[in-house]
């Protein structure tokens, strides 16, 4: 099988790691993966922010250059929820435009999503010791409706104990622009999600999306807490 990953600003920009272990992990389940070098933002910081046109010129490059790609996979369930839900949106008036993002949306797959429905994976060869605890990001969960996959992924995880928080699909307090322009709230939300974590005795908290964990990950630092931060990738490429 093969497949172009579209590996999004923050893992490119500050989690190439991420990036490394994803890589890993589609070709430890037989994908031949694909990069294409001139991908670019998907456009959903100016999206989100009101900036129409230019994220329709974001998307409308998304599109050119991923519209011949067989299947794409995104490390994101925000990014993913961009390309699969408000492309169509951002080009409701523009027929052509619109025709060409339904089509490019169903061959998006959220990484999680990708291995367990898609390949059917229900065993890895990974092994993490350790209490984990699990966060459900807001758009994987709420547009993409993923939630059984990651936990079945981290489940087959060799050492893993995998301990829910209360109240795991809560937002985290980030939401890209809204964690700036409304930082008092976001970080009452925040800590909302941090003592949450702290409760689960987990010393690690995973998440499909790296901007949730590049949030909980600052709060957790501010407070001096020994808690890591990972992204689902990260433990199932683990060995």
């Amino acid at each position: 099988m093969k497949a172009h990953l579209f590996v999004t600003c923050l893992v490119d920009q500050f989690f190439p790691e991420v990036g490394i272990d994803l890589v890993k992990c589609l070709r430890l389940a037989g994908v031949e993966v694909h990069f294409l070098t001139g991908q670019t933002c998907c456009g959903q910081p100016a999206f989100n922010n009101g900036f129409w046109r230019e994220a329709r010129s974001l998307a409308k490059r998304f599109i050119y250059l991923f519209e011949k790609a067989d299947l794409i996979v995104i490390p994101s369930g925000s990014c993913a929820s961009m390309v699969k839900v408000f492309y169509p949106v951002l080009f409701k008036d523009d027929p052509i435009l619109l025709a060409r993002a339904q089509a490019l949306s169903q061959k998006v797959y959220e990484f999680s999503e990708f291995l367990v429905k898609l390949l059917g994976i229900e065993t890895v060869a990974s092994k993490y010791t350790g209490k984990i605890t699990y966060h459900d990001s807001c758009h994987l969960l709420r547009e993409l409706k993923i939630y059984e996959e990651p936990r079945k992924l981290l489940k087959a995880v060799k050492g893993v104990e995998l301990v829910e928080m209360e109240n795991s699909e809560a937002c985290c307090g980030f939401g890209g622009i809204f964690s700036i322009k409304n930082s008092d709230i976001s970080a009452a939300i925040l800590q909302e999600k941090i003592d949450r974590i702290r409760a689960t005795d987990a010393k690690v908290v995973v998440a499909n999306d790296v901007g949730c964990l590049m949030h909980i990950a600052g709060g957790l630092s501010r407070q001096n807490l020994t808690i890591k931060t990972r992204h689902i990738a990260q433990i199932l490429a683990a060995d």
